[in-house]
């Protein structure tokens, strides 16, 4: 979630009371990073506004859906395999690599959960 319009217009008049104080001086005394305040004080400069960025488009899934019917197929499959299994397998069978996070999302998406099987692994 975006910081408030408030406390960017907050920080952006702290800047322009003193211009001598620094970004992480500003961002210590509102509990900021620097970097938040160095794009607050950037979209001000450009826009004359304080408002936060609005999203244009989502990003678009890093898999089809002919690619997420065959890592459903391999989740029905290979129900106790790992994440990174399952990006391996998914490679095999479609030369796409995806990350094991970006992994967890797609089984999400699927609906469906990877869970391993404890009964066969050895103990410690």
């Amino acid at each position: 979630m975006p910081y408030s319009i408030d406390l960017r217009q907050r920080v952006v008049d702290a800047y322009n009371e003193d211009i001598m104080t620094t970004y992480k001086q500003i961002a210590k005394r509102f509990s900021v990073s620097a970097s938040f305040v160095s794009s607050t004080l950037k979209t001000y400069r450009q826009t004359g506004s304080v408002e936060p960025k609005v999203r244009q488009e989502q990003t678009p899934t890093k898999l089809s859906d002919e690619q997420l019917l065959i890592l459903k197929s391999l989740i029905d499959e290979n129900n106790d395999a790992t994440l990174k299994e399952l990006c391996v397998m998914l490679e095999e069978k479609t030369n796409v690599s995806i990350a094991v996070s970006t992994m967890g999302r797609m089984t999400q998406k699927l609906n469906t959960t990877v869970k391993k099987n404890t009964s066969r692994q050895p103990k410690r």
